[in-house]
């Protein structure tokens, strides 16, 4: 879901660094000090999780984790995601500085909105809610982001339409494997150490 350099305008670009930067401070205003391992943990999966990637066009397919992010961080998930991807660039080549506030966006904002729409029902004590809710969250995250980069390359110029579609359908087994690790992760954490998920959901 990295979205190469020299393939967006310059509007494009400048507008997605702006929302990032906003996430961005919205989530290090609302993270607590005591959260800062937890960020720090899912940085360095999703810094994992995304090194094994598939080309596509101008952007990539990968395991993403935002879903996973966005329930167990909220609004933290921002922050940890942009230096997750300023590493990747820094250190691989992936993505790109230019590139940073729009890729930071794509993954970014459907963490922080799956997390509004899912965080109750995953919670749920009430039979499959929670798993269904879980799986959702996931695959909505990478649906979602999917979704994101089309638009912004779309946005840059018509040209692109073939491969916003294209990344779109790619993504369809990510979704699939990202809800079913969500899934697992989730209904893991609340056997083993429920209060990750509820201190998330009480402060975010």
């Amino acid at each position: 879901m990295h979205i190469s350099e020299g393939v967006l305008s310059a509007p494009v670009l400048v507008g997605g660094g702006l929302i990032a930067f906003a996430g961005t401070a919205v989530g290090l205003t609302k993270m607590d000090y005591d959260k800062v391992p937890e960020v720090g943990v899912f940085a360095s999966a999703f810094f994992v999780a995304s090194l094994i990637h598939v080309p596509v066009g101008p952007s990539s397919v990968h395991l993403i984790l935002n879903g996973l992010m966005g329930l167990v961080l909220g609004w933290a998930a921002f922050p940890a995601i942009l230096v997750g991807l300023l590493l990747q660039a820094v250190l691989f080549q992936f993505g790109g500085l230019t590139t940073l506030g729009v890729n930071t966006v794509t993954m970014g904002v459907p963490a922080v909105v799956c997390y509004a729409i899912f965080r109750k029902a995953s919670l749920s004590k009430e039979g499959w809610i929670p798993v269904i809710a879980s799986f959702l969250c996931g695959a909505g995250a990478v649906f979602l982001g999917a979704i994101l980069v089309a638009v912004a390359l779309v946005t840059t110029g018509e040209a692109f339409l073939p491969a916003a579609k294209l990344i779109v359908v790619a993504h369809i087994p990510v979704m699939v494997i990202e809800g079913i690790i969500t899934t697992v992760c989730v209904k893991f954490l609340q056997r083993v150490k429920p209060e990750i998920l509820e201190v998330g959901h009480a402060k975010y």
